[in-house]
């Protein structure tokens, strides 16, 4: 059985354009065939090649983290995993949303204050 309190403590992620499928695989607590199996279960997941070696980018090594979250911590079955991350967008687009109105009415307030401020400010001045 796969113990999760190794899971939840991962490498922090390098700024870095390109990473290797050893690099990730260090950096997910994955093993390279593994990776290899999710690239195939996973179409979310898009490795490219580069001079002829598999090489993921910044958001691939984030992406897959989740997979493991979902699959190792969380217990999802692949075909659960598959499904959260395609319902994940949507759920994620009303969060930012949500998210969006709430700093916009902020952001009215404070322009108020401004509005209030300046008027302090002027009618002082004349």
């Amino acid at each position: 059985m796969l113990e999760t309190a190794n899971y939840s403590q991962l490498p922090a992620i390098p700024e870095k354009r390109y990473f290797t499928i050893g690099e990730v695989s260090d950096l997910c607590a994955v093993k390279s065939h593994v990776l290899r199996y999710w690239e195939e279960e996973f179409s979310q997941m898009r490795q490219i090649t580069r001079r002829e070696n598999r090489c993921y980018q910044r958001d691939d090594v984030i992406l897959i983290r989740q997979i493991r979250r979902l699959l190792y911590e969380d217990g999802f079955t692949i075909g659960g995993a598959k499904q959260h991350l395609i319902e994940q967008p949507v759920n994620k687009k009303r969060q930012n949303q949500q998210i969006i109105r709430q700093v916009w009415m902020e952001l009215e307030e404070v322009l108020e204050i401004l509005k209030g401020e300046e008027d302090f400010i002027m009618g002082n001045s004349l």
